[in-house]
């Protein structure tokens, strides 16, 4: 399949192809505009905020202090876990300077969780907020881990600019367990004794591993993707080259609230926005809504990203229509489907359109983004970044044609080496180059694309195939739904039936009025034969919909 995308549809300013060794590591990036934005304010945090100048400085002592005292060596695996707070990127960019390989861990893991990333991983050191350190205690003596570094949400503000001292977060919610780790020590020490050490920089190339980022276990078992500088610098240069035109160098101002541990916000967020001289808003407990709206009226933001989740949380909480758009040039969603009813009320109250990308952990995770200059949400995932190929596979493993669905499949400098220690999970997801999603979509004549569903969240209903984001989207477009999910459930004459589970909005809301609004909007095999109201969905830590689980 020809990359038709390139002559038909791709924007103005936007280059085919982007210089994936740009950088010879990450390391060395963010030195150079560290240096170049000096001044500018980095990262926000709870009114605290840190300067690049700053950031650099504490990520050397950071580096030094993890090379000179805890004997860390190039390769060895660092786990980083805390929410979006200074000490996250601070962290972040003293291990990679040190080049250890990152890897990024849930705050709120149960110890089972906790255990097999870090086993895995071959864990070395952590880096976690002691809020949750009572859930290390309880698997460390059966990993690899060595070192523990402990923080907190108040660590390191006193020596930072705006510090607000003692600050109090709604994100943590129960008393600081007592707890008895051997190895252990404060994050602020590591700093106050890094500033004295030397730094030693490592010679780290492209080839090196930056990040073991783990999938979210949607799947089967939670595997390590192993992401090198080269994966992580070519899907950051693709992220910039597609939204350039919309931004500003050294005036941005982006919304973090996705975590940065989470591959959508660490890429997107705190790596793009490292080359442009942004700044980032970090929001720790984004679930708090009301709150969350209160930080965002307190700055002039300009980008934001988040999945649709968020954003249908932000449209229906109380004040977020009265806030300041006149600054927002870019909204980015990604992580699940964006869908139409969001996406359009979104426009309507900001503005500015709801961009949606696409991506998995295995591509660091940027594919496909829809064009800067689209006007209208047009159900697509858009289309393929600069330097990244795509085709549409049927199950018989031959290419199908253009406007028919089929699996998709990825190439490009940001494809992932493999997973780590999995040799069989990867040969059947790396084919010659190209990674096999395991989604079913496909591209229309422009070279736009769109998922139709995950294969296996596929519902067949008497050898019809039913696609869950269909119906999910039809139900988001009833007023009295705030969330939806659908599902299949066996039957013995259908082979399967649709389920539903919805939130309402309007608490007078029936199974009957919702079989009505779907008769009108979907064929009767499409239309849910199960209705159940819950107070909530499950969901991943970054808001996704847990359709296994309502399974």
């Amino acid at each position: 399949m020809e990359k038709v995308w390139l002559e038909k549809s791709y924007p103005p300013g936007v280059p085919f192809d982007i210089d994936a060794n740009k950088y010879a590591s990450l390391g060395d990036m963010f030195i150079k505009y560290a240096g170049i934005y000096a001044n500018r304010t980095a990262f926000i945090n709870m009114g605290a905020e840190i300067t690049y100048q700053q950031l650099e400085q504490q990520a050397k002592a950071f580096a030094a202090y993890l090379q000179q005292e805890l004997g860390l060596q190039k390769g060895d695996s660092f786990a980083i876990m805390v929410p979006n707070t200074l000490q996250y990127p601070i962290a972040l960019f003293g291990a990679l300077l040190a080049g250890l390989t990152v890897v990024n861990v849930n705050p709120l893991y149960t110890a089972r969780e906790l255990e097999h990333q870090l086993k895995d991983s071959n864990t070395k050191a952590i880096l976690i907020i002691e809020n949750f350190a009572a859930t290390l205690e309880q698997v460390i003596d059966k990993t690899n881990v060595e070192h523990v570094i402990l923080t907190s949400l108040g660590d390191r503000l006193g020596a930072i600019k705006g510090a607000v001292v003692n600050c109090v977060v709604k994100y943590v919610k129960k008393m600081v367990p007592s707890f008895k780790l051997a190895n252990t020590i404060r994050f602020n020490t590591v700093i106050s004794h890094g500033e004295v050490m030397p730094f030693t920089p490592v010679l780290v190339t492209g080839d090196d591993l930056a990040f073991l980022q783990y999938t979210g276990g949607t799947t089967g078992v939670s595997k390590g993707a192993m992401l090198t500088h080269r994966n992580m610098i070519a899907n950051l240069e693709q992220a910039k080259a597609m939204l350039k035109p919309l931004l500003d160098e050294g005036k941005e101002l982006i919304v973090t609230a996705l975590p940065l541990y989470h591959i959508f916000a660490l890429t997107a967020n705190c790596l793009t926005f490292v080359t442009l001289g942004g700044s980032n808003l970090l929001i720790t407990n984004p679930r708090d809504m009301p709150n969350f709206v209160k930080e965002l009226a307190k700055y002039s933001f300009t980008a934001i990203t988040g999945v649709n989740t968020l954003f249908n949380g932000l449209l229906n909480t109380p004040g977020f229509k009265e806030l300041d758009f006149s600054h927002l040039k870019l909204s980015l969603g990604g992580g699940m489907a964006v869908q139409r009813p969001v996406a359009e009320r979104w426009q309507n109250i900001t503005k500015t359109r709801l961009l949606e990308g696409y991506g998995l952990t295995e591509c660091a995770p940027l594919v496909t983004l829809s064009p800067y200059n689209l006007k209208e949400y047009d159900g697509s995932i858009g289309l393929p970044a600069p330097s990244t190929d795509i085709k549409i596979m049927n199950d018989e493993g031959e290419e199908v044609p253009v406007g028919e669905s089929g699996e998709m499949w990825v190439k490009g400098p940001q494809v992932m080496l493999g997973y780590f220690n999995r040799k069989e999970d990867t040969d059947d997801i790396l084919k010659e180059g190209w990674l096999a999603t395991g989604d079913v979509a496909c591209m229309d004549e422009r070279g736009f694309f769109k998922i139709v569903d995950r294969k296996k969240d596929m519902i067949i209903v008497s050898g019809f195939n039913v696609f869950p984001n269909e119906i999910e989207e039809v139900l988001m477009m009833h007023e009295g739904v705030l969330e939806a999910a659908a599902i299949g459930v066996p039957h013995e004459v259908c082979g399967e039936i649709v389920k539903v589970f919805l939130v309402k909005k309007d608490p007078n809301l029936d199974e009957k009025s919702i079989i009505e609004h779907c008769r009108k909007n979907l064929t009767n095999y499409k239309v849910p034969k199960l209705v159940e109201f819950k107070d909530e969905l499950p969901k991943t830590n970054v808001g996704k919909i847990l359709r296994r689980e309502l399974r």
